[in-house]
């Protein structure tokens, strides 16, 4: 059947329609993104080509990738950010690669003069390696598994020791923290240990195994925190929070509490812990300086994991409700002396009961005054670690009571034995501690021990001080195990485990005297040194008044007397 005009004028205007069209769209890029989009991913289609969403079509699932997350590609691209990562599995090839970085840095005009300090850094850098092996062989030997505990918030504590227990070295998260301090204060010129990075410091090696060990620690060096020691300290933070942010572990807020005496020591402080904003570890600093009106609005916008404040300012803010420092879980008291002549012990007492669960306490112990030692004994109550490079009288004996007791010869005995009923009593009682008599070998000192056991004390005499037996039950409580060793002996003992020693006569010379002060009670600041003096001992007194000055410590008006 023949088409009609009409039907056949139609198809024509179609065709000009189209021819048109198809002119205008080579002619004009007016197109819609979406219509170009469907227009690609058609011409890819007839071509064989896909995108990489539309992979589906093109691979199949795996036992590597069982839901086709991959899209068919060998490696799959995972975003890792810095808070979050992980502890670095070669820390030995890592220190070593630092360590030649930075031989490489440094510029010296004396080739032997650049060989010099090559070998000294080389050296520093084998010192730290081997201090952390050491550590690792022993943590080999007594893994000691760690409870995890939860407080009253179901915050986890005990993470931190069960972690870093599996450790041989610092993590590279740690170190990384370490270098961009240094270089921060290199660049301010603070800094200027030249040819000593910050993770090769002798002393920052021994407090990070302390520290991961979970322990208390006392520095005892008699100065206030340095550069160093401040960076490892707040390195050492930011490695527990990240491990525990990795784990998906809730971190309270602040972490970490840096007490100082003044502003000046908060603003340098502040300055160490700066360059860790990078790694997403935020400070605050509160002192007097500022208005407090604009510290409590600064502290409602903000988390802080560290936060470095005075104990004035520190105690107005939790009176008024700004601050929560239940979840702190590191404290650190800088500086004993200038808290003592503020008279800011009372008020770091207030500030330590805020805490709830488990608080590691690092005390930067500066003051030799009797006064600051009962303060040391309230923040540290469990095991410490006594932390410090200098070996002086004055740093090993720190907290460590002298009591010198004047009386007749034949008191001697008797009083020796009364000191231990009274200590006994009182409220820092020696049955927790080791109990140790250095005796001499006559008749008189058998007679000692003989009062010793009829009293209810186990005795052991020993010469390698094996001790024997369990502590006696007397009036139902538990009397202590006492220890008793000779004279001669006192060069084969270890004193460190021992807080209660009597020396019921000064028979010993000074240097030994000196000797059993500087080992005695090494995990504990509870350590007593007691000795009975006579006038047959009056050659010795102006020697012993002399320690006694030195070490801060009271000297008995009988002695000063008996020495003139």
């Amino acid at each position: 059947m023949a088409k009609g005009d009409d039907a056949v004028r139609k198809k024509q205007n179609k065709v000009k329609r189209k021819k048109l069209h198809n002119k205008n769209d080579r002619s004009s890029s007016a197109i819609s993104a979406r219509v170009a989009s469907i227009i690609a991913a058609k011409k890819r289609r007839h071509s064989g080509k896909r995108s990489k969403c539309q992979g589906m079509c093109f691979s199949l699932p795996t036992l590597d990738d069982p839901f086709n997350d991959r899209n068919g590609a060998k490696d799959f691209e995972k975003k890792v950010t810095k808070k979050s990562m992980l502890p670095h599995k070669r820390e030995k090839a890592f220190l070593n690669e630092k360590s030649e970085e930075t031989l490489d840095i440094e510029m010296v005009d004396s080739p032997a003069q650049k060989k010099e300090m090559v070998t000294i850094l080389k050296d520093e850098v084998k010192k730290s390696l081997t201090s952390i092996n050491t550590m690792a062989d022993r943590s080999r030997m007594d893994p000691g598994e760690t409870k995890t505990q939860l407080d009253g918030n179901g915050s986890i504590y005990g993470h931190q020791e069960k972690v870093c227990e599996n450790l041989d070295c610092p993590s590279k998260y740690l170190i990384q923290c370490l270098n961009a301090i240094e270089n921060s204060l290199r660049c301010d010129g603070t800094y200027n240990e030249e040819g000593k990075p910050l993770f090769v410091s002798t002393w920052g090696v021994e407090f990070w195994k302390c520290y991961s060990a979970g322990k208390d620690i006392l520095e005892t060096s008699g100065t206030s925190s340095t550069m160093e020691q401040i960076a490892w300290m707040v390195s050492c933070a930011a490695d527990s929070v990240s491990r525990k942010d990795e784990e998906g572990l809730s971190v309270t807020s602040p972490y970490l509490l840096f007490l100082v005496p003044s502003q000046e020591k908060a603003t340098k402080v502040r300055l160490v812990c700066k360059p860790l904003k990078a790694f997403g570890i935020h400070t605050v600093s509160i002192h007097p300086g500022a208005s407090l009106d604009y510290q409590i609005e600064g502290l409602k916008s903000s988390e802080p994991e560290i936060m470095i404040s005075t104990p004035e300012r520190l105690l107005e803010l939790l009176s008024l409700n700004a601050i929560d420092l239940s979840g702190v879980s590191l404290l650190v008291v800088d500086g004993l002396e200038s808290f003592y002549s503020e008279g800011c012990f009372d008020k770091i007492n207030s500030i330590r009961q805020s805490f709830s669960g488990k608080t590691h306490t690092v005390v930067f112990n500066d003051c030799l005054r009797y006064a600051c030692v009962r303060v040391v004994q309230n923040l540290l109550t469990g095991s410490v670690h006594r932390l410090s490079l200098n070996s002086s009288l004055t740093s090993q004996s720190a907290c460590i009571i002298q009591s010198v007791n004047m009386c007749l010869l034949k008191e001697k005995l008797p009083k020796a034995i009364g000191i231990l009923d009274h200590a006994y009593r009182g409220r820092h009682q020696p049955q927790a501690s080791k109990v140790l008599y250095i005796v001499g070998k006559d008749e008189k000192h058998r007679k000692l021990a003989t009062a010793l056991k009829f009293k209810g004390y186990s005795i052991s005499s020993d010469s390698v001080l094996s001790e024997v037996g369990n502590s006696v039950e007397s009036k139902g409580r538990t009397r202590p195990t006492v220890s008793m060793i000779h004279i001669d002996q006192i060069g084969a003992t270890d004193f460190s485990e021992y807080e209660f020693v009597v020396l019921p006569d000064l028979i010993l010379s000074i240097d030994s005297y000196v000797q059993i002060l500087m080992k005695m009670a090494r995990y504990s600041v509870n350590g007593v040194l007691h000795s009975f003096f006579s006038r047959e001992d009056a050659k010795l007194a102006a020697t012993l008044i002399k320690i006694l000055e030195q070490c801060g410590q009271a000297v008995p008006e009988a002695l000063r007397k008996m020495s003139s």
